[in-house]
Formats: structure tokens, C-alpha cells, sequence
């Protein structure tokens, strides 16, 4: 970590907002690019899966015409950027309405899986890993680090079967699947959480025990220091910049939809329903969805710089993360 004089000021701030922005507009842009050209060029006539059986070569005909699939390679990719300038990715071969439309009425049930998913994960992880730093080297703390390894081990699809199994089937206490009500979003967290619950806490372990051993923290005990504040003010301040990168990097991922649960469970989100836009060759979906989950991976990204001097006046904006 590389640190500045001060906190950041208010022209600085905005100065590194509209970069950050400008960065993000061009990334979603270069990325949703590569997308188009890759989609087009990968083996496949997408006519094929929305025609009838044993289609004539009529019917497929149009189709792509249907599609605008008809046209030069050149020509298409000139609608596609014409289109985007707008604000229009294309509409959805499947749905038939926009595509960006179809994403945007999904993303709000990934969003709420993975909000729900990093609140557990940090009530729970960041706890677990001062624990275990505090009791490093012991019996007690080599059985958590023993099951924080195992839950970072397992796939997610195994977590999933197993909860599944357990408390849909078995005991009956949740849906196996959908969103109909809060009771089904258990699972679908669960899974996630503990995935996530083991990489965080073996992160914040690593940084507490390091920020414990640290003369600061010796100085300040000799000085009559309680121990709580030592663990949290001193050790813990500063341990929260990676850790709070950390959250905001697993976030993003989670935004970006948590494929296999979402197929597992049968929730509606982004994941589900790229894997299906995938399936069926849906060109325009694929690129919505695509665009909003990198703007959205973008955009948390900045919100947790902008949080770095806060946790670390002595950090400047644009130097925590090197």
C-alpha cells in the first residue's frame, strides 16, 4: 500500500470520479466490442435454434434476415455501434423485446442474492478471522482453519445438492427452487456465503496476525492498552483495506451472477439467464448482459477506492489498491 500526506479533498475527488467513469464507459465499451466480434465469429448459425424442425433453407433465410443476421459482418457491426451510441444493444432473438429490457428485469434478483450473500459473509467471516488470529497456533484455532480449508475446497454445485438435499427435500424447511418468497433466498446465500466465508476469514486471519505481531501493537500494550482495543482499533484499522478489497472484488464477481447456484436453484437472476442466452445463441441478450455486469463490476470497484480513505487518512485516491 502506498500512502499520501492527507485525506483526499473535494477537487481531487471529482477529478478521480470522472476519470474513474471515463474509464469505466471505456472498458464496457472495448469489452461489449470483443463480445460482438467473438459471437459472430464462433462456429453456429443461431437461425437453427429458433426454426422449426427440419427447417428449409427458406425458413432459415428468414430468420436471419429476421435477425439482421443477413448482412456483411461490416454492416452488422456498424448497426451494433450505431444502436449502442443510443443506448440500444439489440433486441433479444428469444424474447423479442429489448434486450437490455429482458437483463434489467433479472438483475434485481441478482442483486438481492448477492447483497444477501456479502452481508453473511461479512457478519460472520471477518469475526472468524479476528477469532482465529487470536488464537493462532492453537488446537481451537487449527479446527477453524481446518474448516475454513474444506469450505473453501468444496464447488459451489456440491454445497448447493447437499443444502438442497438436506433442508428442501429431507426436511422440507425450504422450496428447492424460484424466488416466490424470502424463505427461498436461504440456500441459494448459504451456498455462496460459504465459499466466500472461507476466503475472507483466512484473509483477515493472515492480516491480523501480522498486525499483531507488529511493534506498534507491543508499544501500545505497554502502554495499558486493552486488549479489545487493540484487536479492533489498532490491529484491525489496519487490516481493512485489503480486507474491504477483498468484499468489494467477491461483490462484483457476485454481480457479474453466480452461475451455477442461479442454475441450481433455479433463480431467476443475470447468471441463469446468460447461461440460457448462451444455449440458444442469443446474440443481443448475451451482449446486454454483458454490458451491465461489467458497468456494475466497474462501478463497485470505484465505490470501494472511494472507501480507502476513509478506512486510511493516509491513503491518497488511485494508490491503495498498488
Amino acid at each position: 500500500m502506498t500512502c499520501g500526506p492527507s485525506r483526499w479533498s473535494g477537487p481531487d475527488t471529482v477529478s478521480y470520479v470522472l476519470k474513474r467513469l471515463g474509464q469505466t464507459v471505456l472498458t464496457a465499451f472495448l469489452t461489449i466490442l470483443t463480445v460482438f466480434v467473438l459471437l459472430r465469429l464462433a462456429p453456429g448459425d443461431p437461425a437453427y435454434n429458433y426454426a422449426p424442425p427440419n427447417p428449409s433453407t427458406e425458413q432459415l433465410e428468414a430468420i436471419r434476415k429476421q435477425f439482421g443476421l443477413d448482412q456483411p459482418l461490416l454492416q452488422q457491426f456498424w448497426t451494433f455501434l450505431s444502436n449502442l451510441f443510443h443506448g440500444d444493444v439489440g433486441t433479444s432473438f428469444q424474447f423479442k423485446q429489448p434486450a437490455l429490457q429482458v437483463v434489467m428485469d433479472r438483475l434485481p434478483y441478482t442483486i438481492t442474492l448477492a447483497i444477501a450473500a456479502i452481508v453473511v459473509t461479512t457478519i460472520i467471516a471477518v469475526p472468524l478471522g479476528v477469532w482465529m488470529a487470536r488464537r493462532n497456533n492453537t488446537a481451537p484455532e487449527l479446527g477453524a482453519n481446518i474448516a475454513t480449508i474444506a469450505g473453501q475446497s468444496m464447488p459451489d454445485f456440491w454445497i448447493g445438492f447437499v443444502l438442497l438435499i438436506i433442508f428442501a427435500v429431507n426436511l422440507s424447511w425450504f422450496q428447492p427452487s424460484g424466488f416466490a418468497t424470502w424463505g427461498e433466498l436461504v440456500l441459494p446465500t448459504a451456498t455462496i456465503a460459504i465459499l466466500q466465508i472461507a476466503l475472507i476469514s483466512r484473509l483477515v486471519r493472515r492480516e491480523m496476525v501480522a498486525n499483531l505481531a507488529a511493534p506498534y501493537i507491543t508499544v501500545a500494550r505497554s502502554r495499558g492498552v486493552p486488549e479489545r482495543d487493540l484487536t479492533w482499533k489498532y490491529a484491525f484499522a489496519n487490516s481493512a483495506i485489503p480486507v474491504v478489497t477483498a468484499l468489494g472484488t467477491r461483490f462484483a464477481a457476485m454481480l457479474n451472477g453466480v452461475v451455477i447456484v442461479e442454475v441450481v436453484f433455479k433463480w431467476p437472476g443475470v447468471g441463469a439467464l446468460v447461461v440460457d442466452a448462451l444455449q440458444r445463441r442469443d446474440f443481443p441478450l448475451i451482449q446486454a448482459t454483458v454490458l451491465v455486469t461489467v458497468i456494475l463490476a466497474l462501478v463497485v470497484q470505484l465505490a470501494v477506492d472511494l472507501v480507502y480513505p476513509i478506512l486510511d487518512p493516509r491513503v491518497r485516491l488511485g494508490e491503495a489498491s498498488s
